[in-house]
């Protein structure tokens, strides 16, 4: 089994974050890590692997510090990685990003042997648009099963059980295929001292626009399809009103909540 994991460096969002003045989001300016959704993608083709066979490949694309991204993958117990770094990507959006993914995927399966499994997060914590598996499909030519809360491979079978506030639906791809998963899926693993040590010696390819056969004008921000029209900050909390119970307080909480049109 020829995995490929798609994980992403994104800004810490328990930080403050800013914009810079083409709306796109100022990387430098904020600590980044692994997006929390791809670690579910991770450790999900961990335990695929772990009940049988295969190898594991975490792919990025993104400026020098995005690599932390598959060390952190890595560490958890991904084989190998791979990041796409090239000064033309800044600022691409999910069309172009797909692009380039779709392409160093391709690469992989020339170099390693045919990719069996692409996973990826149900988003990303930053864009959070969750079509990149979608594009992902479509370009590469296969099916995809997306937002799987649980997800069993054999015989071939790609296997989803996707779980709504309506229904629960069982859905099967024939492999290879494109497999989104959601945060109900599993529990990540913490990198173990021991895999944090092992990791150092694993490889990490960078490659170049050029490596996959990219234009770079097909890609950055110039050759976007959607940007960011324009941002600006939330205004800060307004402090709480204080509702003093002095006997009357379920008619003074009724009174609030009807002021709010909540009753």
């Amino acid at each position: 089994m020829n995995i490929v994991v798609c994980v992403k460096y994104v800004p810490d969002a328990q930080a403050d974050r800013t914009f810079k003045a083409d709306n796109t989001t100022d990387r430098e300016a904020v600590d980044g890590l692994l997006s929390e959704l791809d670690e579910y993608a991770v450790e999900e083709a961990l335990k695929i692997v772990e009940a049988g066979e295969g190898e594991i490949t975490a792919l990025t694309m993104g400026p020098d510090d995005a690599v932390a991204a598959v060390k952190k993958s890595l560490q958890m117990g991904a084989h190998k990685g791979v990041h796409v770094n090239d000064a033309a990507i800044a600022g691409s959006d999910a069309v172009a990003t797909s692009l380039v993914l779709a392409k160093a995927i391709e690469k992989i399966g020339s170099e390693s042997g045919p990719v069996d499994l692409v996973l990826t997060g149900l988003g990303s914590t930053d864009g959070v648009m969750s079509v990149l598996p979608a594009m992902l499909a479509e370009r590469l030519g296969l099916p995809q099963v997306t937002w799987a809360s649980e997800l069993t491979v054999e015989g071939g079978t790609a296997r989803i059980t996707r779980h709504n506030e309506a229904v629960t639906e069982t859905i099967e791809a024939s492999l290879p295929a494109v497999v989104s998963v959601t945060d109900q899926i599993n529990d990540p693993r913490y990198p173990s001292f021991k895999g944090i040590m092992a990791a150092k010696k694993k490889p990490v390819e960078e490659w170049s626009l050029a490596d996959l056969g990219v234009d770079a004008a097909e890609v950055g921000l110039g050759a976007s399809w959607t940007s960011v029209v324009s941002a600006e900050a939330r205004p800060p909390r307004q402090a709480g009103e204080i509702v003093t119970d002095e006997g009357d307080g379920g008619a003074k909480l009724v009174e609030f909540l009807a002021s709010r049109r909540f009753a």
